[in-house]
């Protein structure tokens, strides 16, 4: 008993700690991967640097795309690099 009264609110407050900030941050780590494994040629996207452009190409291999963001321009980046996907309903 006495063991619980000393350690017992420490305890309550990494519990409370896990399920306020880690847990959310590891599910919306997840959605965030599992958009950057959706993406496909001709989704529009918005990079985290804020540059607007359609994906022409996407490297498996290299875990990379290539974005045209005007005509006859096309930029390669990390697939990491996406912030927004932004797909016509």
């Amino acid at each position: 008993m006495d063991f619980l009264m000393q350690w017992g609110p420490l305890i309550l407050l990494f519990v409370l700690m896990y399920f306020m900030m880690i847990r959310p941050q590891q599910q919306q780590q997840k959605k965030r991967q599992e958009m950057l494994n959706s993406l496909k040629v001709g989704d529009e996207i918005v990079t985290i640097g804020g540059l607007h452009g359609v994906i022409q190409a996407v490297d498996e291999t290299n875990n990379t795309i290539r974005v045209k963001v005007a005509s006859n321009v096309e930029l390669t980046f990390n697939r990491s690099a996406v912030g927004t996907v932004r797909r016509e309903k």
